[in-house]
């Protein structure tokens, strides 16, 4: 199991990583319906965690109805297609399954909405958000969000948590409540930090995103390109 939970600030409490983590693995398949975990001591190890936080996150899973606790016997994984999950909404995995996300942003600008966008919002302008978002710390994804400028005046990136779901419904009152994804083939922008593998102008698959809020209004578009060599985009039918 990949070791990966960090303490930023930015980030999900270390117990919510590992659940979001381990619901992840047993999306993918990586831990199958019925399987035994490792005894709580050894796992945590495994994980680099303490054997509370742990705990914590194996509670959050049994109740969400992914693991089953049985006395003196352990801990056993079980499966089910719509388990609650803070990264619901992202459909990037690593190429062999699974992988945590984490995002490190690169800008947070008000602008004008590029002309090629989708239509969404009621406002001219909008807050474009710049990524790199991360599987089990392999640079994986370019995400280029716009959310309409209606929302907010300003965005403070010191308050922006790592699922930007999550910020929109704690800091703006926003539940994004569904969302259309379009695959196609794109190219890596000029904007590409270093450490993302393809250069920039290498085409690549770009999946664009349009979200919906609570009252039914298109609130938010995205671009993401993801590095092929690493991870794929999956969507699970049920």
């Amino acid at each position: 199991m990949p070791e990966d939970v960090t303490a930023d600030r930015h980030a999900l409490p270390l117990y919510v990583q590992l659940s979001e983590m381990l619901i992840r693995e047993i999306s993918a398949g990586r831990l199958v319906n019925g399987e035994r975990l490792p005894p709580e001591r050894e796992m945590a190890a495994q994980l680099g965690t303490s054997v509370g936080t742990l705990r914590k996150a194996l509670a959050d899973l049994t109740d969400k109805g992914l693991l089953e606790r049985v006395q003196g016997s352990g801990n056993y994984v079980r499966a089910k297609p719509d388990a609650k999950s803070v990264y619901a909404f992202f459909r990037v995995e690593l190429l062999e399954g699974g992988g945590l996300p984490r995002a490190d942003l690169l800008s947070v600008t008000r602008a004008a909405k590029d002309a090629d966008l989708p239509t969404f919002g009621v406002s001219g302008e909008g807050h474009r958000i710049r990524r790199l978002r991360s599987l089990n710390k392999v640079p994986a994804v370019l995400e280029e969000i716009w959310l309409d400028g209606g929302y907010a005046d300003r965005l403070d990136p010191a308050e922006m948590s790592e699922s930007l779901y999550l910020y929109y419904r704690e800091a703006l009152g926003l539940w994004i409540t569904r969302a259309e994804d379009r695959v196609g083939l794109g190219q890596v922008p000029d904007w590409a930090p270093r450490n993302f593998g393809p250069r920039p102008g290498t085409p690549c698959v770009m999946v664009e995103r349009i979200s919906w809020g609570q009252d039914g209004a298109r609130a938010e578009v995205s671009r993401n390109w993801i590095d092929t060599t690493v991870a794929r985009y999956v969507a699970r039918l049920a």
